[in-house]
């Protein structure tokens, strides 16, 4: 399927934004716009190859970028670790949400937005126990509660970016749409 070149033009810069915002230092855990961004993408791009790579692709050049500057003493954190391939393959499935967007209307964008963070909080909560990741709670239902609650800032800011970024990513296409309607009319 051919990509319309207006498309992959803006998603390679919500890529490479997307990937530099997640460096900036002392931003809230998990506030970052790359599952607003599998929303968006699932929505918008018809190859759904491309709209899975979307979001994968903005992880992996952030986490490279991360390890470029840990191996350099820049920063505490490492971009790569022990199964980090789950955490890319929960964040990817995040663009099935998108999909069921293609009408781009707000009420699902919103249901959206609140769904599929919620959904990573869960499945990835739930691996990170099973893994004993994490502060390597008890394999037991106490211990499985006690990593929810772990996880609970990052489930926090991950909501809140998601609803921010899904409302500028949308909110800005409805945008430029509007413009350019106004600008074929005009014409």
């Amino acid at each position: 399927m051919k990509l319309n070149k207006s498309i992959l033009i803006t998603s390679l810069v919500f890529i490479a934004a997307a990937a530099l915002y997640r460096l900036v230092p002392n931003r809230p855990l998990g506030f970052a716009p790359q599952i607003a961004m599998a929303l968006f993408a699932g929505s918008l791009i018809r190859s759904r190859a491309f709209a899975f790579a979307v979001p994968l692709l903005s992880m992996f050049i952030s986490d490279l970028l991360f390890e470029v500057l840990f191996a350099a003493g820049l920063t505490s954190y490492n971009g790569f670790y022990d199964g980090q391939i789950l955490n890319y393959l929960l964040l990817t499935s995040l663009t099935l949400f998108g999909f069921f967007l293609r009408n781009q209307k707000t009420t699902g964008i919103i249901a959206a937005s609140f769904a599929a963070p919620t959904t990573y909080f869960i499945l990835s909560n739930l691996l990170v126990w099973i893994g004993g990741g994490g502060y390597g709670h008890p394999k037991t239902f106490d211990g499985l509660i006690l990593t929810y609650i772990d996880g609970i800032p990052f489930y926090q800011g991950s909501l809140y970016a998601t609803i921010i970024f899904s409302a500028v990513f949308f909110g800005g296409y409805r945008l430029v749409q509007s413009f350019t309607l106004k600008s074929l009319k005009s014409n």
